[in-house]
């Protein structure tokens, strides 16, 4: 018997696509999505899906007669707006899986490295077989594309969010070799002034909408305009003389 029939319901696949290149997508995923009964994602207030765009490779070859599950995602900074838009969404994707259709969310990155699937996995955990496909996140896809190691020998290593406050900044600076600093659209100013008050702004590199047509790198933070960036940015700062620690 086969896992879907004794669950008496599908499987719940979240699906990490990667940071934007298509051509990243792991052979697992790709079959996954093939397979899948029914595809989920989000989409923006423009319509588009960026994890659709980015599984193009995989969704060429994919045959189903099932509509796939949209999830209008807001863009608020009030999190009740997302949490009613994942409640939706967990409740859309219930319904296909209570039919034994297997459901693949598409995520961006990473599924569970600040990945939208682990709001979905919450409210659903527990009512039905799920499993995880990781993805090459955006910190690893940015290392690559500026041939920069994230860490070496003991050097301390650590990532924290642009939505940490100055202060997080300053002391993750001061106390860590490298440092991620991922989402840095809005805080991109405040991230900048950290990297400032700690020195470490010759440390610093730049890149946003990495794999992607737009993708921008940066590599002297100093020509960057002390204004807010896109979402889909990030900061690697680490030592300028490394192989010592």
């Amino acid at each position: 018997m086969s896992t879907r029939r004794a669950f008496m319901s599908g499987t719940f696949f979240g699906i990490g696509v990667g940071p934007g290149d298509p051509e990243l997508l792991t052979l697992k995923a790709m079959r996954l999505i093939q397979q899948a009964d029914v595809l989920a994602y989000l989409v923006g207030e423009s319509g588009q899906s960026q994890a659709k765009q980015i599984a193009v490779l995989a969704l060429e070859g994919r045959q189903s007669s099932h509509s796939d599950i949209v999830i209008p995602m807001p863009m608020s900074t009030r999190r009740e707006a997302a949490n009613n838009a994942y409640d939706e969404g967990a409740k859309a994707i219930s319904e296909a899986l209570e039919k034994g259709l297997n459901v693949a969310f598409l995520c961006e990155g990473d599924p569970l490295f600040f990945g939208s699937f682990t709001y979905l996995m919450e409210r659903l955990e527990g009512k039905c077989p799920i499993q995880v496909v990781p993805g090459i996140s955006s910190i690893h896809a940015a290392a690559a594309e500026l041939q920069h190691p994230l860490t070496v020998l003991k050097e301390s290593f650590c990532v924290v969010s642009g939505r940490h406050t100055e202060q997080q900044l300053v002391e993750a600076l001061h106390l860590h070799d490298s440092v991620v600093i991922m989402k840095a659209g809005r805080a991109r100013p405040t991230i900048m002034k950290a990297l400032a008050l700690t020195e470490r702004i010759e440390d610093a590199k730049y890149v946003e909408y990495v794999g992607r047509d737009n993708q921008l790198v940066e590599n002297d933070v100093r020509r960057l305009q002390n204004e807010y960036g896109p979402y889909f940015s990030l900061f690697i700062v680490s030592r300028k003389e490394r192989g010592t620690r």
